[in-house]
């Protein structure tokens, strides 16, 4: 997307309303006041928002009071009049107003004490969702009321790709992230082919698994040779397919025949049969906006490098670069290892790894103008599917993913082999299917690539053995098993398929359609709900149905003695008979697989 820079609205900076509050120990943000309020003594309507910055418990919640949308007011909070400035031995707290401190009438002013700084507590140490640059960017923390301003919803822009994903849904979630290097648009001019527009240059599919205990990130090479699926895109308010392609490279998934992002989505599903949540664009702007925005991104290099093609030139050791530096560095191939794409997604993969570890640890969520340009760049640089195509929308989905521990999170590189075809010029590469099914197959599980501690295996050996536990134990008859069966396997008929062979060919006569999942949602995989008294009927479904340990979620509370279990049939129900346990994920991942952790500070290019 063209990167389109927009000024504060009326000039004012949000930073400047953040005020002290001494009762809860921490920043608040003042709006606007009401016509005819004054805001120095504390008089007329109240604030139209009172927001705390960045904890877990705020992260992206609006205000409750009315929106600057829903009163008529400007979006931007107006400022106040100017802080008195401070008495020999007094310091006027961050957004002191008038005589009254920005407190209600009555209210003592500030005295010469200073408060103490407010303890950093763990919860603001999450992680959070909000950019892209070239790929995406996890951004630690929250950005709180910032992004209720209607100015950071407006920076969005958004693509209808066919597919209108909730923000959040329980399952696993699959973000496609594309870095595209579009050459128009303010910031990207000067980098060669000028008016380009742009390929898949750097894509990544980004996996949380369903309990948000672990992340992948798997970089798809742009030079990979595959074939590109027949796509429906959304111009000018018409609707145009567009013929597929084969044996092509992966990045003409993008902007070539006028392909979408929708095109590059469908085009990861076919190739790693995981379905795709969401997905986020951004173009080279991002990158120096962002690295700038965040104060540098610490990168290593093991040996000078001088690439005049990238402009990048750095001497060994490492340094913190921003901007124009940050961009040659994810970009430059040409210095580092064979010079080829997939040396530079080692250099991309180092680079996203640094910018977690210094949105996770550094000051930015404490210092109010970082937030702010932290949230400008950030949504200016993103263009996402309309599941997510709005403020609110990336709230609920980044509060959601915001329970990822940084060291459970891992950058891995679909596995490839050049291309015979290309004889010694190993221009282009195929895909490796004898390490990507298992990859793909430990990712799909939501098998973590993380290599765990001894003591983090053991509790989770602990859990498995639980789970398996359910499995354990006697069976009710067949006739006395109450389950109602939910379709949500995306085929038509598959509820009705599977109580139609339990009854007739289990015995199972007390099963029902209870029709389509909750809000018709496919998922992925069959789930059976049941409460502990209801172990016994669990067991002996499982066992027709073929469900392995971790199909069933068992309840708390105990359920009534005529209430019905809930099974919710996935796309791993193929047909009434077949067993529905998937074959078991490698639990650990092929040999010689690139991959980095986000939390290994020694990573250094060579």
């Amino acid at each position: 997307m063209d990167a389109q820079g927009r000024g504060r609205a009326g000039g004012i900076d949000p930073a400047d309303q953040w005020v002290f509050d001494p009762k809860t120990g921490s920043y608040e943000l003042r709006l606007d006041h009401a016509e005819g309020s004054d805001p120095a003594s504390g008089q007329g309507s109240p604030p139209s928002a009172l927001t705390t910055p960045p904890t877990a418990t705020s992260s992206f919640i609006p205000s409750a009071g009315p929106s600057p949308a829903a009163s008529g007011t400007p979006s931007v909070a107006r400022p106040g009049p100017k802080a008195p400035r401070a008495e020999p031995g007094r310091r006027p707290l961050p957004g002191q107003r008038g005589n009254g401190g920005g407190r209600r009438g009555g209210a003592k002013p500030a005295t010469g004490r200073r408060r103490p700084k407010p303890k950093k507590t763990a919860k603001k140490k999450v992680m959070l969702w909000t950019g892209g640059t070239l790929a995406f960017v996890l951004v630690g923390g929250s950005l709180g009321a910032y992004l209720l301003y209607e100015h950071f919803n407006n920076n969005l822009s958004k693509i209808d790709v066919g597919v209108d994903n909730a923000a959040v849904t329980k399952g696993p979630v699959n973000i496609l992230v594309i870095g595209t290097d579009k050459r128009s648009g303010k910031g990207n001019e000067g980098y060669g082919d000028d008016g380009s527009v742009g390929h898949a240059d750097t894509t990544l599919l980004f996996h949380v698994s369903e309990d948000r205990s672990n992340a992948t990130a798997i970089s798809i090479p742009r030079d990979m040779i595959t074939d590109i699926p027949e796509c429906t895109t959304k111009q000018d308010g018409k609707t145009k397919a567009i013929p597929g392609s084969k044996g092509v490279r992966f990045n003409e998934s993008l902007g070539q025949e006028d392909r979408d992002p929708g095109c590059t989505w469908r085009t990861v599903e076919q190739l790693t049969g995981l379905k795709v949540s969401h997905f986020m664009m951004a173009d080279f702007n991002a990158v120096k906006q962002l690295s700038t925005a965040v104060g540098g991104v610490e990168v290593c290099l093991g040996k000078d490098i001088d690439d005049p093609k990238s402009h990048l030139k750095l001497s060994k050791g490492r340094h913190d670069i921003q901007g124009e530096d940050a961009l040659a560095f994810v970009r430059t191939r040409h210095s580092v290892g064979f010079e080829s794409d997939l040396d530079r997604i080692k250099l991309q993969q180092q680079f996203l790894s640094s910018m977690i570890r210094k949105m996770k640890s550094g000051d930015t969520f404490s210092n109010p103008k970082k937030l702010y340009d932290l949230g400008d760049a950030a949504t200016k640089s993103l263009t996402v599917d309309t599941g997510i195509g709005s403020v609110s929308d990336l709230t609920k989905l980044a509060k959601d993913l915001s329970r990822v521990n940084i060291k459970n999170i891992t950058f891995a590189t679909l596995p490839v082999l050049d291309n015979p075809a290309d004889g010694k010029t190993r221009k282009t590469v195929i895909l490796d299917k004898s390490k990507a099914d298992p990859l793909l197959a430990m990712v799909k599980q939501d098998v973590s690539l993380t290599e765990v501690k001894e003591k983090e295996k053991k509790a989770q050996d602990a859990e498995d053995a639980k789970q398996q536990a359910l499995l354990k134990g006697p069976k009710a008859e067949p006739v006395n098993v109450r389950a109602k069966v939910l379709n949500g396997s995306g085929r038509i008929g598959a509820a009705q398929e599977a109580v139609a062979w339990m009854q007739n060919s289990k015995g199972m006569t007390r099963t029902g359609n209870g029709g389509n999942a909750p809000g018709g949602k496919k998922i992925d995989k069959t789930v059976l709900e049941f409460a502990p008294n209801q172990a016994d009927q669990a067991r002996r479904l499982a066992d027709a149905m073929g469900l392995s340990a971790d199909a069933l979620k068992e309840t708390k509370a105990d359920a009534g003695p005529m209430a019905e279990m809930t099974l919710t049939l996935g796309a791993d129900f193929k047909a009434a008979g077949t067993p529905v346990t998937a074959p078991a994920a490698p639990e650990k991942a092929p040999e010689g697989i690139q991959k980095v952790e986000a939390d290994d500070k020694n990573i250094c290019a060579k």
